[in-house]
């Protein structure tokens, strides 16, 4: 799963912060500022962005943390991380970059005080695996920041299905030329555990003492916030 993951990702990584906002509308530029701010991130703090794709979440990180801050982006793809130096440069921000795997990360445990991952965690062979390993490099007491699609009820729930199994797909194919994996991305948010459920998964990993759950443009995406447990 995992290289074909991958290997989707590589192919449409030149494309993809266009199709995202085109799909988006923009709205996951705010989805992101309000991940960071459920973090509670401040100056000074140290942020691991897992699965960082071109560095959009790693960077509204570091205007948060500032100078005094390090903010370090991670990716299992490198052809999607390679478009993410020159973001931050652009921004006049210093955010290190680096391809490592979310579920084996090459760092030591207590190293960090925040990790993240946004439209990542659906896309690892094991969430929870990675929810642990995520926990794992923090502080006591750290948070862990994941941002995630989820599956909007009441009123949304046929608009956002339609779009998303029907215009996504073909927006998102004839722009970059995969169809397959503007399918694939909705399929499998579709099918992933949102909200109260996915709070049942981070309380699963043993990993928390506390976590909540903050619903975005009517349940359409989630923020979840652990936080980590005391040693």
């Amino acid at each position: 799963m995992s290289e074909k993951v991958k290997k989707m990702f590589a192919d449409i990584a030149d494309d993809y912060d266009r199709i995202n906002t085109i799909l988006s509308f923009g709205v996951h530029n705010a989805w992101r500022k309000k991940a960071v701010l459920e973090s509670g991130a401040k100056p000074g703090d140290r942020v691991l962005d897992c699965a960082t794709g071109t560095g959009d979440l790693a960077i509204e990180f570091k205007k948060t943390v500032g100078h005094e801050g390090y903010v370090l982006g991670t990716d299992f793809c490198k052809e999607m991380i390679e478009h993410a130096p020159a973001k931050a440069d652009k921004e006049q921000l210093v955010v290190e970059f680096e391809v490592a795997d979310a579920m084996n990360l090459p760092y030591e445990d207590n190293s960090f005080d925040i990790s993240s991952i946004a439209f990542g965690i659906r896309n690892v062979d094991d969430p929870l695996i990675c929810l642990k390993e995520m926990a794992r490099v923090l502080k006591p007491g750290g948070k862990v920041v994941v941002l995630e699609f989820g599956q909007p009820k009441g009123l949304m729930k046929k608009p956002y299905q339609v779009y998303s199994r029907h215009v996504m797909p073909a927006l998102g194919g004839w722009i970059s030329g995969n169809r397959e994996a503007y399918k694939y991305l909705p399929e499998t948010s579709a099918a992933f555990p949102a909200g109260e459920n996915f709070l049942g998964l981070m309380d699963e990993s043993g990993a928390f003492s506390e976590s909540k759950v903050v619903s975005l443009t009517g349940g359409i995406a989630f923020v979840y916030i652990g936080t980590v447990k005391e040693n």
